[in-house]
């Protein structure tokens, strides 16, 4: 069966494209040139119809042949009515307009005036903090929906990430503590060796680390590490339409991906901070027993001395809290992810960077918090 198109012009002025047969790329197709030459005629022509009631079949060359005629409407300003084309056509060419296309294609508009790209970038900043509300809900919700037993996620997939978080972590950890700890250490000892005071460097070590400086170093290590592996693993299965296929599955992506992730972080952040804690002590300890010729019981007893029970617990709530900001701020960056490779690495850099100053505001706010409550 051949491919046929007739042209015809109503009394209105506007034109009517009769679509017949069976339009495939194996058919010899109808070129659209006529119907051009007809919008670029003098004569006037306000809408353009479509007839496709003798359509027997099409494929894409029935989608480009449409594409073209529609493009030149546009340019010369004449309206298209696609009511009288196949459901499936109308979908597939909404689907192609420039108006779903990936954003950050230019397409050679004009550029825009200062007020509204202040605009612009204000609804951005409107639509992003929605966006993290809606993430935070979801998250919450799936987390409520875990504690009554009914989490839809792998524990396999739980034990995994535990592992990459958790054990695969401490060497990094060990390495960058001890050296924070050596390093307070060092600056400690040039002023309090002017006052005779060196044993106070144990105090200083021991607070600072154990309180503070332990769980925010092991934030931003897990952030540069964890978090952006997070959002580069979830940027990829985007950009493969994995994501897709779960919810066409009918699996939440929130519970089956985000959650094991955001447990197996939140378990070993306070894990991983005592450890560093008890790195960064000891890297104190080498400074003040090798260099400052302080007595080894002797440090360790001022150290036992200096530090309590509410140190700890409040180094442990900043982990705490550092493990949830850190896996939501990874794993909101991979699921907002675009459909491109370029796109993977700025989710992965996005959420390092976001975490970090999600971890600079929590301690700002909970070290004012606990100096006002006289913790």
């Amino acid at each position: 069966m051949t491919s046929e198109l007739a042209i015809s012009r109503n009394a209105d002025g506007s034109l009517l494209l009769a679509l017949a047969g069976d339009w495939k790329l194996t058919n010899r197709l109808p070129s659209p040139d006529s119907i051009l030459a007809e919008l670029a005629s003098g004569q006037a022509v306000q809408r353009l119809a479509f007839d496709t009631a003798a359509l027997a079949g099409w494929d894409s060359g029935l989608l480009v042949f449409l594409a073209r005629v529609i493009d030149a409407c546009g340019q010369v300003g004449v309206t298209v009515d696609r009511d009288g084309l196949p459901p499936g056509i109308c979908k597939l060419l909404q689907l192609a307009s420039p108006e779903n296309q990936r954003s950050g294609v230019t397409r050679g508009e004009k550029n825009p005036s200062f007020l509204e790209r202040v605009a612009d970038a204000a609804l951005d900043q409107v639509k992003g903090f929605k966006e993290v509300l809606a993430f935070i809900g979801e998250v919450t919700l799936a987390f409520m929906k875990m504690l009554r037993g009914k989490g839809d996620f792998r524990r396999l997939d739980l034990i995994v990430t535990i592992q990459e978080t958790g054990a695969q972590a401490l060497p990094i950890v060990c390495l960058i503590s001890l050296l924070v700890g050596m390093i307070l250490a060092f600056v400690a000892a040039i002023q309090l060796k002017m006052f005779g005071a060196q044993i106070y460097v144990a105090d200083v070590v021991g607070i600072g680390m154990v309180r503070v400086m332990g769980a925010v170093m092991t934030g931003v290590i897990m952030s540069g590490r964890t978090g952006a592996a997070f959002a580069a693993q979830l940027g990829t299965m985007q950009v493969n339409e994995e994501i897709d296929a779960l919810e066409t599955l009918g699996f939440s992506p929130v519970e089956f991906l985000v959650l094991p992730r955001m447990l197996a972080l939140t378990l070993m952040m306070p894990l991983l901070c005592v450890y560093s804690d008890l790195m960064g002590v000891f890297g104190g300890m080498i400074v003040g027993v090798g260099i400052l010729d302080l007595g080894f019981m002797e440090y360790v007893h001022e150290t036992t001395a200096a530090l309590s029970l509410t140190h700890f617990a409040v180094g442990l709530f900043h982990s705490f809290v550092f493990g949830i900001l850190v896996a939501i701020a990874g794993c909101l960056r991979g699921i907002q992810c675009e459909r491109s490779a370029s796109a993977v690495g700025y989710a992965a850099t996005s959420a390092v960077v976001t975490s970090i100053v999600c971890i600079v505001v929590a301690t700002a706010i909970i070290t004012l918090s606990c100096q006002v409550l006289g913790i």
